[in-house]
């Protein structure tokens, strides 16, 4: 299938039957995916008439105890980042997908990885955090949009796909599981109508006694702690020897992995860690890796944003390089070959 398409199917796989949408490169094929399919099944597309709309929409839909859900790219997402905050505010959970492209401004619809910024730091306005999940392929796109559907309803906050133009694009084999029967959490808190048989329950994120906000806020962050120490996920490839070893996500370590590869064959100690989540940050496998390694090195498609988290992580204990192509660029492992021989002292 198709990444936008797989992660519409997966969506629906998991429970979802409200989707709230605008059209836009290159994710539209999701939102197209999804006007098709969820008539058929019982379930809500709305085509809005803005970004504004549509998340404001899953706000309202997520706060009923549904799972509901929106999908855009990079310029729509920051129009949703309002509602993005709301969601948080009110401890509503509910699923963003973002299939990057090149910024910023209009950019262009080519694949980025320039929204990493935005999505583990600045979604919004206000003290919160969201789960940020990065896949590399179109099968682990369908495994993660259960996994960010779960770890939402488990702790009650908002959760992005954090792709891009190219893993949207691209076609590979998936296996998607089926949804029958599964069973979804309850939702004691939801405002699901309550027939007399408890007190109305309100989701809200305003709150005018600026001690209760600060309660809120800081229970919220004890959560995002625990979340910290047990939520963390990242895949380590040949690092246990490494003298070099790479930090990259998504589509940037596809390509990685094969610079790696290439360099073990001219004999030269290279491996990968590959975040899988940005939020939390996969700071216990880097912080393992700083141990033995000599040098990272930090490959994104963008100007160098994750790098900041990996020398945060690091803290001065090694050396952290960066190289990325933007503006739609997709760097060739021929490339990130040439910067690992540079760190390993010239072409072997």
């Amino acid at each position: 299938m198709k990444g936008n398409e797989a992660l519409a199917e997966a969506a629906i796989q998991a429970g979802c039957r409200h989707f709230f949408g605008y059209p836009i490169t290159p994710q539209t094929e999701l939102a197209a995916y999804m006007s098709k399919k969820m008539p058929k099944i019982g379930g809500t597309y709305l085509q809005a008439e803005s970004e504004i709309a549509a998340i404001n929409m899953v706000l309202g839909a997520a706060s009923a105890g549904v799972r509901a859900m929106t999908s855009s790219s990079s310029p729509g997402i920051s129009l949703k980042t309002e509602g993005i905050s709301y969601l948080a505010g009110s401890d509503v959970p509910a699923l963003i997908i973002n299939v990057q492209r090149g910024g910023p401004g209009l950019g262009g619809i080519q694949p980025s990885q320039a929204d990493y910024w935005q999505a583990t730091k600045a979604t919004g306005h206000g003290d919160f955090q969201i789960l940020v999940f990065a896949p590399s392929t179109v099968q682990e796109m369908v495994d993660l949009v259960s996994c960010a559907f779960d770890l939402g309803d488990k702790y009650r906050m908002p959760a992005m796909i954090l792709a891009d133009g190219m893993l949207g694009q691209m076609m590979e084999p998936v296996s998607i599981p089926s949804g029958e029967g599964k069973q979804l959490p309850e939702k004691p808190w939801a405002v699901s109508g309550h027939q007399g048989k408890r007190p109305h329950n309100v989701v809200n994120s305003l709150f005018l006694q600026p001690q209760n906000l600060e309660e809120l806020v800081k229970e919220r962050f004890a959560r995002y702690e625990q979340i910290k120490k047990t939520e963390q996920r990242a895949e380590e490839y040949l690092t246990e020897d490494a003298d070099i070893v790479l930090v990259a996500y998504g589509a940037s370590s596809r390509v990685a992995r094969s610079a790696v590869n290439a360099a073990r064959s001219q004999g030269i100690k290279a491996g990968l860690i590959r975040p899988i989540t940005l939020w939390p940050f996969p700071t216990d496998a880097i912080s393992r890796a700083a141990g033995t390694a000599q040098h990272f090195l930090c490959v994104e498609m963008s100007m160098g944003q994750m790098v900041d988290d990996v020398r945060l992580t690091v803290n001065g204990a090694k050396p952290v390089a960066f190289y990325g192509r933007t503006g739609g660029i997709i760097p060739t492992p021929a490339e990130i070959l040439n910067e690992i021989q540079k760190l390993a002292g010239g072409a072997r």
